[in-house]
């Protein structure tokens, strides 16, 4: 779910989401809508009728200031005043929204209107690096999101809303200030950010939102926000659709999440979702775009929530949910289970594939049958008991726990029940989904330009549909590649900036780079000193699909310097690949090892 992008017309900001939050591939973009008012929603939560838009008919006084009153205050649509909201001539009287929405909730005018108060309107200005040219940013911009006060003097938001920040401000309802705030920690995976404010003036009689439990099925839910379609607050209202684990679009992660009715719209991200007795029970943060679909959105349930808290809280950062590190198949065939030596009473799942880099690739093997967790059976479908009468997938089980915890695993393996503990850690992604906030490194010599690939890098240069128009081999690394070391990346020539030094490369474009002078690259670091330390007389690269590329080793680097003058490229490589002495001298003057 993205954040309101401001601009000259908020249709057009509406109609590409995308632009201000990179991580929303197109099978589950924001779907702009209209946005309900405080009105409509909360006379439907009270049965009532909502009055029609048509011109009123001739038996009724048309003047205009009754016509105003029975319209409402909000817009055109309002509900039909009951017999305490008439005055004493018989019309419709005018009714402040906190007496609605306290009527919404199981409350008084004050508890409905303290919950509002809890709920912040976020600025932020981004400034995104540009992963085509390295060496840039691009031009900034500004949007807007919502928020809501937490415990601790603590701002909750999504992660995607102050994504590439560089300033953000929050503005209480109400209140024409707004305050600086500092973001404290950034949750990719669960996409959830926590902020806070020093000025004191800011928390000054304010009360934080209580999280409530993971609500059931059918339960209503209110969503406030500011969504696009105005600059005040709006509420939308709706039940609980489906709780289950779900894909998060902007970490890639699978986490539990909550599919509600309510309308969640651009902008509306980051802000809470209420139950009827006002307790805080999950984050507005995506919603499903699609054709045959409507009116499918999603929050971040307390679960989540109270998860990246504790992290926060116990690290002094967010180190991520922690991943089992395998991949798994269903047994739901008995010839299956029968011909791998399974009992008629076991149930399990069958390990397909194990990351490299995991710390239970020393405990586990492929083959192996993982028969519980944490001492929790999990069926042939891979799930497990969640409540009365509902079933959840197991992983559920994994993101309860923290980086670094044990867990108790019951496996199948060779014919023997065997009963290990094993230690969780933080997934190590070949190809990142994120660069958590730092710059895209880069590195070029007589103008090859070399970068690491990841997943904002594939969307700048392949746009929303990178997952179809980029290069099968970067799509199957991204997919299904596992990397076999911690520091291992797929590092690629992404464009050769034309000279003569290397003239009949200049089509080269986003091809993996496999090995430098016979010996295989590991990252964009080991490219980077295998080039420097090279002292044959040629230069020779190794690509994908059995190119290759040569060049004369002085006369490569005697041309980096022209060639970066000519583009404007103030250094030949990123920061985090400058040498650890003479670093500023090293990132003006290309290299030269022809001494």
């Amino acid at each position: 779910m993205a954040p309101k992008r401001r601009g000259r017309r908020a249709e057009a900001t509406a109609e590409d989401p995308s632009n201000t939050a990179p991580a929303s591939p197109s099978h589950s973009q924001v779907e702009p809508a209209a946005d309900s008012n405080v009105a409509e929603v909360l006379a439907s939560q009270q049965g009532g009728r909502r009055r029609a838009r048509e011109a009123p008919s001739d038996d009724v006084a048309a003047d205009d200031g009754q016509q105003r009153k029975r319209r409402g205050r909000i817009g055109n649509m309002a509900a039909e005043p009951s017999a305490s909201m008439k005055d004493s001539l018989g019309n419709a009287a005018l009714e402040p929204a906190e007496n609605m929405l306290a009527d919404g909730f199981d409350g008084d005018r004050s508890s409905g209107e303290m919950l509002m108060e809890c709920v912040v309107k976020i600025f932020c200005v981004h400034s995104e690096p540009n992963f085509s040219l390295p060496w840039q940013r691009k031009r900034q911009y500004s949007s807007t999101s919502s928020g809501f006060i937490a415990a601790g003097k603590r701002i909750l938001t999504n992660a995607h809303c102050v994504d590439h920040h560089t300033q953000v401000k929050v503005r209480r309802r109400g209140s024409d200030t707004k305050f600086v705030a500092q973001v404290l920690a950034v949750g990719t995976e669960c996409d959830i950010a926590m902020l806070t404010v020093d000025d004191p003036a800011f928390w000054k009689g304010v009360e934080p939102v209580k999280f409530g439990v993971l609500p059931r099925l059918q339960d209503s839910v209110t969503v406030i926000g500011f969504p696009i379609g105005g600059d005040t607050m709006s509420v939308t209202s709706g039940v609980v659709s489906r709780i289950e684990v779900t894909s998060y679009v902007h970490g890639a992660a699978e986490l539990l999440g909550i599919q509600i009715d309510a309308a969640i719209n651009s902008g509306n991200s980051g802000g809470p979702a209420f139950n009827s007795q006002g307790e805080c029970v999950g984050i507005a943060f995506q919603s499903l775009k699609h054709e045959d679909a409507e009116n499918i959105g999603y929050v971040i349930p307390t679960p989540v929530m109270e998860h990246f808290i504790n992290d926060y809280e116990r690290n002094g950062q967010y180190t991520a949910f922690p991943s089992l590190g395998i991949e798994w198949q269903k047994m739901e065939s008995p010839f299956l289970r029968k011909a791998l030596g399974m009992l008629t009473d076991q149930k399990g799942v069958l390990i397909r594939r194990i990351e490299p880099t995991a710390p239970v690739s020393k405990s586990l093997k492929k083959g192996d049958i993982l028969l519980s967790f944490d001492g929790v059976d999990i069926a042939n479908d891979g799930t497990v008991p969640f409540r009365s009468g509902e079933r959840i997938s197991f992983n559920y089980l994994v993101s309860r726990k923290y980086t670094n915890e044990e867990a108790e695993l019951r496996v199948l393996s060779g014919g023997k029940v065997k009963s290990m503990s094993v230690k969780l850690a933080q997934p190590v992604r070949l190809i990142p989904v994120h660069n958590h906030g730092r710059p895209p490194s880069y590195f070029i010599i007589a103008g090859l330009v070399f970068g690491q690939v990841s997943v904002p890098y594939l969307r700048s240069e392949y746009g929303k549909e990178y997952d179809f128009d980029a290069p099968v081999k970067l799509l199957d690394s991204m997919m299904h590649a596992m990397a076999d070391q911690p520091n291992q990346q797929v590092v690629v020539l992404g464009q050769v900036l034309a000279s003569e030094v290397n003239i009949g490369y200049e089509e080269i474009v986003n091809t993996q780079v496999h090995k430098v002078n016979g010996k295989a690259v590991k990252n964009l670091s080991d490219l980077t000193k295998q080039i420097e330390n090279c002292r044959d007389e040629y230069l020779r690269f190794d690509l994908e699909y059995n190119q290759t590329v040569i060049l004369e080793r002085e006369a490569a680097h005697a041309a980096t310097k022209d060639i970066m003058t000519v583009h404007c490229i103030p250094k030949d490589r990123s920061a985090d690949l400058l040498p650890e002495t003479n670093g500023a001298q090293a990132a003006e003057v290309p290299a030269n090892t022809e001494n």
